[in-house]
This record gives C-alpha cells, sequence and structure tokens, in this order.
C-alpha cells in the first residue's frame, strides 16, 4: 500500500505549532540532547554540509539526521542569505523532509520556518533554565526576525520576567515585535542600553561582526547566541567570550561552523547535553554563553511531533 505523501505548508504548521506543547517539545529535545552527548549509536548525524553559493551571497546547508530509538528518519534543507537591511527576503528559508525509516518513502515534505524557529528557542530555553541567574529578571532580546519571536514567545511561557526588552537593526522592526508580541516589551536604541544589566540575553541577529561586547554585559548573565552561523561571522567580542563559560550543542558543530567560538579562540566548556546529564557542571553563578548552530536531531524530533499532531487531527 503506497503511503500518502504530505505537504504541510508554511501556515499548516504555524497553526499545528499553537497547538504543541512546549513543555513537551522542551522535554523531548532535552532527551536528545542528553542522548547526542553520550554519543551512543542511537543517533546519526553528520556535521551539516555546506555547499557555498558565492556568486550570490548565500549557502545552502544539509542536515540529515536518523534517531534509532525513536525511528525518525529526517534531513533539512536550508537556505541562507546575507540579506541587505531592508530586503523583504527572510535570512534564511528551510524545508524539512521527513521518511518512513522502515520503507525509505517521503511521508511527509514540510515547511521548515517555524520548525527551525521553535526548536532552536526551546533549546535556548533549556540552556536557560540551566544556567541563568537564579532570580532572573530581565530578558533582552537583539534581533526581531522569526528566531526573536520564536524565542519570545518559548521564553515567555517556560519563565516569568518583569521586563523584556528588544533591539533591532532597524526601529521599526522592533517597534512592530513589540507591538505583537503578547506582553509589554521595551524597545531600546542600542545594544548597549538593551542588555545592560539583564540577566538573560538572546542573540538572534544576522550580524556578521560582533554587536555584543562582555564589557555591557552583567556578571553572572546567560547569553543565547543562535546567529552567527558561519566560522566568519560573529555576535559576540573576544572579551565576553574568553570571559564567560562557554557551552554548545555540538562540539563538532562549534568547532566546524562557530565564527564566535573559532575567532575568539574561546575554550569550549562543555555541551548542553553534558550538562543535561550531569557529567559536566552547570555554572550558573558565572557569566555563561550557550552557542547554538542548531542540530537535524532537533530538527527530526520537532519534525516528528508536529507531523504525529497534524495525523492525530485527521
Amino acid at each position: 500500500q503506497h503511503q500518502i505523501l504530505v505537504f504541510l505548508s508554511y501556515q499548516n504548521i504555524a497553526e499545528i505549532a499553537q497547538l504543541l506543547d512546549v513543555a513537551e517539545l522542551i522535554s523531548r529535545l532535552e532527551a536528545v540532547m542528553g542522548e547526542f552527548s553520550q554519543r551512543g549509536a542511537g543517533l546519526v548525524q553528520p556535521v551539516r554540509s555546506v555547499v557555498p553559493l558565492q556568486k550570490h551571497g548565500g549557502f545552502l546547508g544539509l542536515m540529515p539526521a536518523y534517531l534509532a530509538h525513536e525511528d525518525i528518519l529526517c534531513t533539512k534543507m536550508v537556505a541562507f542569505y546575507q540579506r541587505e537591511q531592508g530586503s523583504s527576503l527572510p535570512t534564511t528559508q528551510a524545508t524539512v523532509l521527513l521518511f518512513d525509516p522502515v520503507s525509505g518513502v517521503v511521508s511527509a515534505v514540510m515547511d521548515g520556518e517555524v520548525i527551525t524557529a521553535r526548536r532552536t528557542a526551546a533549546v535556548s530555553a533549556i540552556s536557560a533554565k540551566l544556567l541563568m541567574p537564579r532570580h532572573a529578571e530581565i530578558l533582552c532580546l537583539l534581533g526581531s526576525g522569526h528566531q526573536a519571536v520564536s524565542h519570545y514567545e518559548v521564553f515567555t511561557q517556560a519563565f516569568t520576567f518583569k521586563e523584556v526588552r528588544v533591539w533591532s537593526r532597524s526601529k521599526e522592526r522592533a517597534e512592530e515585535f513589540a507591538r505583537a508580541a503578547g506582553g509589554p516589551v521595551t524597545v531600546c536604541p542600542s545594544v548597549k542600553e538593551a542588555v545592560e544589566g539583564a540577566d538573560v540575553i538572546v542573540t538572534a541577529t544576522n550580524a556578521s561582526e560582533p554587536l555584543l561586547f562582555g564589557k555591557w554585559v552583567k556578571s553572572g548573565a546567560h547569553v543565547a547566541a543562535v546567529g552567527a552561523c558561519r566560522p566568519d561571522w560573529r555576535e559576540l567580542d573576544d572579551d565576553l567570550m574568553r570571559d564567560a563559560v562557554v557551552y554548545v550543542d555540538s562540539r563538532e558543530g562549534a568547532a566546524a561552523e562557530s565564527g564566535d567560538v573559532i575567532l575568539s579562540g574561546a575554550e569550549v566548556f562543555a555541551e548542553l547535553g553534558e550538562m543535561i546529564n550531569g557529567s559536566m557542571p552547570a555554572q550558573r553563578d558565572k557569566t555563561t554563553v550557550f552557542k547554538s548552530l542548531g542540530m537535524g536531531i532537533q530538527d527530526a524530533v520537532s519534525a516528528k511531533l508536529v507531523y504525529d499532531k497534524w495525523k492525530s487531527q485527521q
């Protein structure tokens, strides 16, 4: 019998995502990140292969993954481009393919934007849960695109902050972000003003040069950095990278792709999964950076959750 191939558009998935329980997504991702850091045979995830499109200023990344325990086979294709300010096109565009691992048949072709934004924010929330100051009151978001929106949604559901601030290279975009947000958000005129005194700072920008400087960051703060996914792109300066305790989603990924890690020469203290497993400590009292590059296994878990949710509604 032939399986029906499902196409799930951005609109389909945006609707399904509203029904997804953030806590469930977080716990599923926590489990898979912990398993990844044990380097067992149950997860197969090659480092992302990247095709440079120099002529057009872009890249195509391929992120396959197989999770043996849950029997999930998935590949994400993501195109990322450095856009001019004011461009109507998104920086990243992603498509996810979900396979039936038994037969190799493709079961779903899914828009990857919501899946990517949701899983990234949920993984950042895991880092914040383990590393942010105990009585964190101020959340600061640098950036106003899909990732910033998703981080706002996930973080305000998972935690309680007294104040949320946003800064964006485009003041209009920041104001739009604040209007669309479900709660009060302060638009800040500069990065410096946005981050001063903040307990948790999320950097979700398409910067290629550092814009967050260690001298502005409060001692003991937690930074979740999700931009700068190329070896020559950065969001954080050397001072911050060297003074903070640095955690990553994957050591191999960070060593191959993170300009913030590579160019600063900063030492990676631990993977998020090592902290989840208890094999490395969470240094909550120190200033911490979680550098997130994104992993195929995260897309696989999230895509399967969305697909199962969709199937249960049919």
